[in-house]
C-alpha cells in the first residue's frame, strides 16, 4: 500500500503522515487492485463488500427477510399452502377425510348415499385438489430457489469480507512486527555502542 501511495503522491515518504480519510481510501483502492489482479473485473457483490469495508458496515443480511419483503399476499398464501401440503398434518387430515367420506357413503348412508361406490364425487374433489396443489407447490419451489440464490450471494459477501479483513489484519501485524524489529535493531546498536564505550573507558 505504501507503493500505491508513493505512486500517486511522489513526494510522500513511507514514514510520513497521512490522514485517516486518505488511509481508508487507499486501503479500499489497494484491496480493489488485489481483487482485480486475482479475479479480474469486480462484480456488484464485491463492490458492495468494498464499500462495507470502507464504512465499517456489516454485509450479513437475513435472506428470508430480504426476500420476504417483496412477496405479494397470494405468494405468501401459496407458500403457506405448500408448507401445509408437505406436512404430516395434511396427510393425517387427508386420510381421515377420505376414510370418513367412504365410511359415510358405505355404511351410515347406505340407503341413500350422496356419493355411492365407486365414489365419483370423491374422485372429482381429489382431482381438483391435486390440480390446484401441484402448481402452487411448483411456484413455491421456484421462490425457494430464488431465496437460496440470495442466501448464497450473501454468504459469498460475508466470506469475501472476512477474507479481506483477515488479510488486512495480517498486513497490520506484519507492519507491527517490522516496526518492532527495527526498534530492536536500534536498541541492539545502542547497546553495542554502550559496550564499546565501556570497554574503551576501562582501557
Amino acid at each position: 500500500m505504501a507503493r500505491l501511495i508513493a505512486t500517486e503522491r511522489g513526494n510522500w515518504e513511507p514514514d510520513g503522515w497521512i490522514c485517516i480519510d486518505d488511509l481508508q481510501r487507499y486501503q479500499q483502492q489497494y484491496v480493489e487492485n488485489v481483487l482485480k489482479a486475482e479475479k479480474g473485473e469486480l462484480t456488484q457483490l464485491e463492490h458492495e463488500v468494498l464499500e462495507s469495508l470502507r464504512g465499517q458496515e456489516t454485509v450479513s443480511v437475513n435472506p428470508d427477510e430480504e426476500f420476504g419483503a417483496g412477496l405479494s399476499l397470494f405468494e405468501r398464501v401459496g407458500d403457506r399452502m405448500a408448507d401445509f401440503g408437505g406436512s404430516w398434518q395434511f396427510l393425517t387430515l387427508f386420510a381421515a377425510g377420505v376414510l370418513s367420506w367412504m365410511g359415510l357413503n358405505s355404511w351410515l348412508l347406505v340407503a341413500q348415499p350422496f356419493d355411492p361406490y365407486p365414489y365419483i364425487l370423491l374422485n372429482l374433489c381429489l382431482s381438483c385438489i391435486a390440480a390446484i396443489q401441484a402448481p402452487v407447490i411448483m411456484m413455491s419451489q421456484k421462490r425457494q430457489e430464488a431465496r437460496d440464490r440470495i442466501g448464497a450471494a450473501r454468504d459469498y459477501q460475508v466470506n469475501l469480507k472476512a477474507e479481506l479483513e483477515i488479510r488486512h489484519l495480517h498486513q497490520k501485524l506484519d507492519h507491527l512486527l517490522s516496526n518492532q524489529w527495527d526498534r530492536l535493531m536500534e536498541v541492539q546498536e545502542i547497546q553495542l555502542q554502550l559496550l564499546n564505550e565501556l570497554r574503551a573507558s576501562r582501557r
